[in-house]
């Protein structure tokens, strides 16, 4: 799949990257979690062609967007709302995965101007303990550089991690050393994971749009009760559960996942 070639906008004073997946369709809004950048809605984008036309930000310390933190839930609303202004969208769909989301549904809250809906994959209200056992994924002292792709890989999995994929679609050439680094760095990751760590229910329950709340079945972050209520509390909320998946949805069940995104924006 080819995947566009970022653009790069000024937005308060900070260089970010914007996947813009063209076509004319409507907008969506996309924001990714943490670790990623906007190019994994490459699969989501090609789905959604050409009724929709995806717009992905690569989030602060994400990607090829320049510069550390500040890294708060206000700072990732605000980057959002200045970029959807810079374009001179809105409102808009926001599709979004983990931290991303709490950054849409605070979005959809704070300036309802913007945000016509919203898809959230597997993050709840609250994302700290009780609510989530494991919060945060320790990638403190990580690697960040290995002679090729795939002694990144081995080196991220032998810390633990299964599968690697996820945090390799961060990973790019080095120009300067030939060969593959991280694009993210890992304090930034903590003290980001951190700083989302809390109870934002008052930003979930802020707006009334409509919405989709997706959770994976074995998902470490959104346990089902708390999916429940969060559906059950919030005005034209819908949960949707996928059986199989973990926190990432979109890639243990992509065509599911793009057919029920796209099904969601259908009725809008």
């Amino acid at each position: 799949m080819t995947v566009p070639s970022p653009d790069f906008v000024m937005l308060r004073g900070r260089r970010f990257a914007v996947t813009d997946f063209g076509g004319p369709g409507d907008p969506v809004l996309a924001l990714h979690g943490h670790f990623g950048r906007g190019r994994m809605y490459a699969p989501l984008a090609a789905a959604l062609a050409p009724e929709r036309r995806v717009i992905a930000l690569d989030q602060r310390g994400h990607g090829l967007t320049g510069g550390g933190g500040p890294f708060t839930l206000d700072e990732y609303v605000a980057d959002a709302a200045a970029l959807l202004r810079e374009l001179g969208l809105g409102p808009v769909p926001v599709v979004a995965h983990s931290t991303g989301a709490v950054g849409a549904y605070a979005l959809a809250a704070r300036h309802p101007d913007l945000v016509s809906a919203l898809v959230v994959e597997d993050i709840g209200a609250v994302t700290d303990r009780p609510v989530v056992s494991h919060p945060v994924l320790d990638v403190s002292g990580w690697p960040t550089w290995a002679v090729d792709r795939e002694k990144l890989r081995a080196a991220i999995e032998s810390r633990g991690i299964p599968d690697a994929s996820y945090f390799l679609d961060s990973a790019e050439p080095d120009p300067q050393t030939g060969g593959w680094r991280l694009l993210f760095e890992p304090s930034h990751m903590m003290a980001s994971q951190q700083a989302m760590c809390g109870d934002f229910w008052d930003d979930w329950l802020g707006s009334s749009c409509p919405a989709l709340l997706m959770r994976g079945e074995h998902s470490s972050l959104l346990p089902p009760g708390h999916a429940h209520e969060m559906s059950t509390r919030r005005p034209n909320t819908r949960l949707r559960e996928f059986a199989g998946c973990g926190h990432w949805i979109h890639d243990d069940a992509p065509r599911p996942y793009a057919r029920a995104v796209r099904s969601f924006l259908s009725v809008l």
